[in-house]
């Protein structure tokens, strides 16, 4: 064999295992394309999963760990907490002897009694459009005996729910001081009816024994109760300052509904109250609503 014909052999080899060299390479990079884009296949498909779970799951489960609402303006505090004794004379009863036929509730039972002073159980929920109602009646009253904070605003629930988005308080994280009274806010519900405060076991047998997972729910010294005595349907499309700044006029139907209640819870707690402050318990509306119950 001549040596040009060894040398076209050797160079022939060369080139064939060049190609195959360069054919096994190919075949790694296709391989590791493959394994790499199943990988990244798994982990899209992956985090795909747990972004859906995420937005699907419920969030009922969920506690804020803060105040929920908003901060109220000044003003909105100044007329909740600051209408007149005579405002609330000149509204009397208001609209609520049409509103519920019993607003006041007698009920018996141990006196319910914090720190010495009569104690004012409330239980309800945020979402609930009754409960908004009833709680600017609760805050009107609540400020004759003493010093509710701060006031923060909500919005029931919206629709289908009853009344949606009825402006409203809420009593969750709210601060309470008189020196006649001891209340105790428990706001059970969000708006979105996720869990907020769990009623204790004595208010949990309260509850169920005079109103069972009804709200509103207030006991007043576990001597009387009142639920529902005014009706959200006059605070429909009303903000959280028109609902204030109507409170100042007797004639107005917003008034009528929630000074009238508002005078009721105040005579059935002077009546726990040995009528003090006397200021408060003997003013004219409150004597004659007292003198019924």
């Amino acid at each position: 064999m001549s040596k040009a014909t060894r040398i076209r052999q050797q160079n022939a080899r060369e080139k064939i295992a060049a190609q195959r060299e360069a054919e096994r390479r190919a075949e790694m990079r296709r391989r590791l394309f493959v394994t790499g884009g199943s990988v990244l296949a798994v982990v899209v498909i992956v985090v795909a999963f747990i972004v859906v779970k995420s937005l699907g799951s419920p969030t009922t489960t969920a506690k804020p760990t803060g105040a929920t609402g908003i901060p109220l303006p000044a003003s909105v505090t100044r007329n909740v907490t600051g209408v007149p004794a005579s405002t609330l004379n000149a509204v009397g009863a208001g609209s609520v002897p049409q509103a519920a036929q019993t607003p006041v509730k007698t009920i018996t039972g141990a006196p319910l009694v914090s720190n010495g002073k009569p104690e004012m159980l409330y239980i309800g929920a945020e979402f609930c459009p009754y409960c908004a109602a009833m709680r600017w009646s609760m805050a009107v009253a609540l400020s004759r005996f003493g010093e509710l904070s701060p006031l923060r605003g909500i919005h029931s629930a919206p629709a289908p729910e009853a009344y949606p988005n009825t402006a409203t308080l809420t009593f969750y994280k709210s601060t309470y001081s008189s020196e006649h009274l001891v209340f105790v806010p428990v706001e059970a519900q969000g708006v979105g009816h996720a869990p907020l405060q769990t009623p204790t076991a004595p208010q949990m047998a309260l509850w169920q024994r005079y109103y069972p997972n009804s709200y509103p729910f207030i006991d007043i010294g576990n001597r009387y109760m009142i639920t529902v005595i005014v009706s959200p349907q006059v605070l429909a499309g009303q903000t959280w300052s028109q609902i204030a700044a109507a409170l100042h006029d007797p004639s107005s139907p917003i008034a009528r509904g929630v000074l009238g209640a508002a005078n009721y819870i105040t005579a059935a707690t002077c009546k726990v109250t040995n009528n003090q402050p006397a200021a408060v318990c003997t003013s004219p509306a409150i004597k004659k609503l007292a003198a019924g119950l």
